[in-house]
């Protein structure tokens, strides 16, 4: 028996240098969890036995549960890459169309050829749909969509509306607002452009050119003309070549007292722009000069606020991820589009999860059911943009146990040398 015993005692020595040595290799593997050789004692029992005169008959394994503690963040430049601080877990598909679910703590994220976020692997990260805002629409696991980069910000979205707010100097020249002529710069007292949308995200330059009345003290006459053709101002007066006009006129303290079209005060609307090119004939823009924002002072002609609503399509120029895992696009249109919020999952018994490799595990009986969930919520945790969550092994502490478990090896070896000897004096009794 003696030799059985020390032989389960090399197994299990052995069995310990496998687990340290695999934590050992696996120091700088991100995500990664160690293990922890667990054994109990054989005993062999009879129903005429005693308690006080038996003898073990030496050792097994009992398990290797893997340990999940927390592992360091090491911050990168990546914003796809991502740490979980907390409990959960990153919840993944092998592939766009299985409905598998595969979880794992490492968050080495990148983009394939579609936009899709997928790890070194190519298995696919999961989000939970959100609406415009960043809320989440639904948390269950099957209720998750692969997350994907968008190349462009979608449907564009035409100008209705153009603020303009500046000052008109009232030590310009009075001039004849019937003489108007955008190519001869001294018909005019001063100008400015802004560009802006049509229904296809098309750009389009509207103009104004402000002419200071001779005739009517402290009264503009306002042009408008978009890609340098002449827009009438709807209500408004018949000028230069039969255009009409929005007339602007200020008090003696130089504040914007009434305007023509009357009502609303300082706000025009063009005209159908009856654009060719496919897009909407019939768009027309609010010309809003602001009952407070336009003034005609003694200082020069200056541009004080000039904006329009719209919005083409865009180029994507980043990505955001928050602490609470909402995942942003930002394009170069200045529009942000909210796309979706990273899943994570959680379980009752993270030791009874199935190892799959490559820091993958896969839900058990053991583990209970997966429990979907948003960061920052419950136990969940928080999500760590630009950042990865290091191996939780503790190199020094390893390195002792595989010294304590060669001494073991050792030890057991030793034990079987001497059970030997033994034996050979019996056999050599005459």
């Amino acid at each position: 028996m003696s030799f059985n015993t020390a032989l389960s005692g090399l197994n299990a020595a052995q069995s310990d240098l496998s687990v340290t040595s695999n934590n050992i290799a696996n120091v700088n593997t991100t995500g990664f969890k160690e293990s922890r050789a667990q054994f109990g004692d054989i005993f062999a029992t009879s129903a005429l036995g005693s308690a006080r005169t038996a003898i073990g008959s030496g050792v097994l394994l009992s398990s290797v549960s893997q340990q999940f503690a927390q592992g360091n963040l090491n911050f990168t430049n990546n914003t796809l890459d991502m740490a979980v601080s907390g409990e959960g877990f990153f919840v993944l598909t092998p592939n766009l169309t299985s409905s598998e679910r595969i979880y794992t703590r490492a968050g080495a994220f990148g983009v394939d050829n579609n936009g899709f976020v997928v790890n070194a692997s190519g298995q696919v990260l999961q989000a939970f749909p959100v609406n415009p805002d960043g809320s989440v629409t639904a948390t269950s696991l099957f209720s998750t969509i692969p997350l994907q980069l968008p190349q462009t910000a979608g449907t564009p979205s035409l100008t209705s509306e153009v603020e303009i707010g500046t000052n008109l100097s009232a030590s310009a020249n009075g001039l004849n607002v019937n003489s108007f002529d955008p190519l001869q710069p001294t018909t005019f007292s001063s100008s400015t452009s802004l560009s802006f949308f049509d229904s296809l995200g098309q750009t389009h330059i509207g103009t104004f050119h402000f002419v200071k009345d001779q005739a009517t003290p402290n009264s503009w006459a306002v042009y408008y003309s978009v890609d340098g053709n002449p827009v009438d101002i709807a209500g408004g007066t018949a000028g230069a070549g039969g255009q009409l006009y929005g007339r602007l006129t200020f008090d003696n303290n130089g504040n914007l007292q009434s305007s023509v079209p009357a009502a609303p005060l300082g706000i025009f609307t063009t005209a159908p722009l009856g654009f060719t090119n496919g897009a909407d004939p019939a768009q027309t823009l609010t010309l809003d000069f602001g009952s407070n924002t336009t003034t005609q002072y003694a200082s020069p002609f200056i541009v004080n606020t000039l904006s329009q609503d719209g919005f083409g399509v865009g180029r994507l120029t980043g990505i955001n991820i928050s602490d609470t895992g909402v995942v942003r696009a930002t394009f170069s249109n200045g529009q942000s589009e909210a796309l979706g919020k990273v899943a994570l999952a959680r379980f009752p018994n993270n030791q009874g999860l199935n190892q799959l490799g490559n820091t993958n595990w896969a839900e058990t009986i053991d583990s209970g059911t997966a429990i979907a969930g948003e960061a920052g919520t419950s136990n969940f945790g928080l999500v760590r943009s630009g950042a990865l969550e290091s191996s939780n092994v503790d190199l020094t502490r390893e390195l002792v146990d595989l010294i304590t478990a060669q001494r073991n090896f050792q030890a057991n070896a030793r034990s079987i040398e001497t059970s030997n000897a033994i034996t050979q004096t019996i056999v050599q009794i005459r």
